[in-house]
């Protein structure tokens, strides 16, 4: 059996994500006991991601230093300040300006890994600037939080590094092995890796829809417009700074996608340890939107993007 074509996943992932995330919502009780399948699931996309990838791959994500630096700069100087100013413009109460700033103050999550494969984008630059970005908010997460909001909050420093190993590093290094022993003899496992982690993360979806249908049916508008905002002008930014800046459509999409989708789910964390439950409402949306737009970039991305290695036969042959 011929392995499908990633072009035609990402396409399709959009309507599959928003679908499951309407069951996770209208049947909580059905996909909410799914919780602890969250990072296994993530850690099985990751050792699929590692499967399409070789050493080469990051020892040129890290030669384009430039393009790393640019993610990080977009990362915690765009996302943090757009995050105010929405908050402002807006006019969110103070505790929901909090969460908001505070999920704009943390770094890209690992989602955005999966979203950059199934887009066609550089996969190893855009994992090179999770884990870097993942170091930096150490610092740069509680001294964000109290530039914009002026509050202090303690990061935990050794459960985010030990999460990062966990979830990214171990099992791409994995797969990556794998990789290297079975060459050539599997040639069609792009396709399958993209159909597995479109499949996972739909569920993911639902999953976090389900563990949030109490909030998101008492959220306002204003709430879910700020999230849209913020995540929105975090794509467009990231995508057109990187474009101008490199004309290079890979890298732009990439790091578009690093930077507009956030570690929401640590800001939802941080907030009900440190704040309020309401303080965490827009992380928790953020969580579902992030992935639905991000679905749709990918898809956008496969659709336009005819230069990809695999939609050559098709093109050829029209």
């Amino acid at each position: 059996m011929n392995a499908p074509s990633p072009a035609r996943i990402a396409v399709m992932f959009p309507i599959w994500a928003a679908a499951l995330a309407v069951a996770g919502y209208l049947a909580p009780a059905v996909f909410s006991p799914g919780k602890f399948l969250i990072v296994p699931f993530l850690i099985v996309i990751m050792f699929g991601m590692g499967l399409t990838l070789r050493p080469a791959d990051f020892s040129r994500a890290i030669r384009r230093w430039p393009l790393v630096l640019l993610g990080l700069t977009l990362q915690f100087g765009l996302m943090p300040a757009t995050a105010w100013v929405v908050a402002h413009l807006l006019g969110l109460p103070p505790q929901l300006t909090l969460g908001l700033i505070l999920v704009g103050s943390v770094a890209g999550g690992t989602a955005s890994n999966v979203i950059s494969f199934l887009a066609g984008g550089d996969v190893a630059l855009s994992i090179t600037l999770t884990s870097i970005a993942t170091l930096a908010s150490v610092a740069a997460t509680p001294l964000l939080t109290w530039a914009y909001a002026g509050t202090h909050i303690p990061v935990p420093v050794g459960s985010m590094l030990v999460s990062i190993a966990e979830i990214v590093v171990a099992p791409v290094a994995g797969g990556m092995i794998v990789n290297r022993v079975i060459g050539e003899r599997w040639a069609d496992r792009d396709g399958w890796c993209a159909l597995g982690s479109a499949a996972a993360i739909g569920l993911v979806i639902a999953i976090i829809v389900a563990l949030n249908a109490a909030s998101i049916a008492t959220l306002g508008a204003l709430v879910l417009l700020a999230v849209i905002l913020h995540n929105g002008i975090g794509l467009a930014a990231g995508f057109g700074l990187t474009w101008l800046a490199t004309r290079d459509s890979v890298a732009a999409r990439t790091i578009a996608i690093e930077v507009g989708m956030q570690n929401s789910g640590l800001a939802v964390a941080l907030a009900q340890q440190y704040f309020s439950p309401v303080a965490a409402l827009p992380g928790a949306v953020f969580s579902v939107w992030h992935n639905l737009s991000g679905a749709g970039v990918a898809a956008l991305c496969k659709r336009f993007d005819g230069r990809r290695e695999y939609d050559r036969p098709l093109n050829a042959a029209g």
